[in-house]
């Protein structure tokens, strides 16, 4: 048997104005730890209330989340933020260094291999 929950609109209320207020309870970012702080909650139950399509806490959560990489990225890229901090933390939300390298040497001694595909019907004409 279930436990009750303690899902009520108040408490979504408050989930609400901890994103927009995170700041005012000592938060750099908003967070999930730290709105299920807010709550008096465990964090696993808010990802619980997320997977429950009825609640609609999913969206809430994802709004943290958006908020957070914003500012994330607003505070790194005003150096407000330790960039590896952020880098490290939006890393989490899907960003991440891409890195392109070009092997050619000044006497083309390296030259790169090139692979060409040919179907077998061109092969055999």
């Amino acid at each position: 048997m279930a436990r009750p929950t303690k899902w009520n609109k108040e408490i979504e209320e408050k989930a609400l104005a901890y994103i927009d207020d995170y700041q005012m309870y000592g938060d750099m970012i908003p967070s999930i730890e730290g709105m299920a702080e807010h709550l008096g909650l465990h964090r696993d139950t808010l990802y619980d209330w997320a997977k429950q399509k009825d609640k609609g806490f999913s969206d809430i959560l994802g709004r943290c989340m958006q908020v957070q990489a914003k500012t994330l990225v607003n505070n790194g890229l005003n150096n407000t933020f330790n960039s590896a901090i952020t880098k490290l933390v939006l890393g989490k939300h899907g960003y991440h260094d891409k890195m392109e390298q070009d092997i050619t040497s000044s006497d083309e001694s390296m030259k790169p291999t090139v692979i060409q595909l040919v179907s077998k019907h061109e092969s055999s004409s």
